[in-house]
């Protein structure tokens, strides 16, 4: 089994189970450290005819992070592409025994089996908080309806105040992100990198929480320890 990732969680996944199969990769595929493959371009923008030229079996994809004329392009080649959806925890966990048990025939990893637990002991919160989550500035874009990163957030206590906006990532302007009534923002560092200089200068007066975006927009092994991350700087940041 010869296989290209245009995912980095799903890079990640398939590297912690069967990394011999991994055969090429985007360059933001950055897990785990180290990763010996052949780099074939952006999540946007791949090189198909470099993906083409490793002859893969299989190349695993996600609908939201790929784009759809790409996709078709090596189809069109004659490889099989395998398209994943992940827009919560439980279909997180779906996709990933379908990626690496059907598609690159794999047994499930006890890492998986260990992220399911480790999801499923989590306490019910204590208390809900209302909570902004930018995901990109210049312009102020947010976590809206339908987000795996928002089921996430919601499981730890943390309801996105606009999870029932139409668009999945609406543009909102910073002004109404302060009027709107959130008790703390979650910053992530990816795929806008927020730190503590570049970020929470723009919500005075409101909780700011900084979040590793590994933790909380990747599906993979790195669920085994969301929980406990995830909750440990959210707990922080409203102390």
């Amino acid at each position: 089994m010869r296989v290209v990732s245009l995912v980095p969680s799903l890079t990640e996944a398939i590297a912690a189970t069967g990394a011999d199969l991994l055969v090429g990769a985007t360059d933001w595929c950055d897990h785990p450290a180290g990763l010996d493959v052949t780099r074939i371009g952006g999540t946007k923008n791949p090189d198909t005819a470099a993906v083409a030229a490793l002859a893969p079996d299989l190349v695993v994809a996600n609908e939201e992070e790929n784009r759809a004329p790409d996709l078709a392009a090596l189809r069109a080649a004659g490889i099989e592409v395998m398209v994943t959806e992940v827009r919560t925890l439980d279909q997180a966990f779906r996709e990933l025994r379908r990626v690496l048990v059907d598609g690159c025939e794999l047994p499930p990893p006890r890492w998986l089996a260990e992220a399911e637990a480790a999801w499923a002991a989590l306490p019910e919160p204590a208390a809900r908080v209302s909570a902004v989550v930018p995901v990109w500035r210049r312009p102020w874009m947010v976590l809206g309806r339908d987000t795996f990163a928002g089921d996430l957030l919601a499981r730890l206590g943390v309801d996105n105040l606009y999870a029932g906006h139409h668009d999945r990532y609406p543009s909102i302007p910073i002004a109404e992100l302060n009027d709107a009534g959130a008790r703390l923002a979650v910053l992530p560092d990816e795929p806008y990198r927020f730190t503590a200089d570049d970020g929470p200068e723009a919500f005075p007066g409101t909780p700011c929480a900084l979040v590793g975006g590994r933790h909380l927009t990747w599906y993979g092994p790195s669920l085994t320890e969301a929980p406990a991350v995830l909750g440990a700087a959210l707990r922080a940041a409203l102390r």
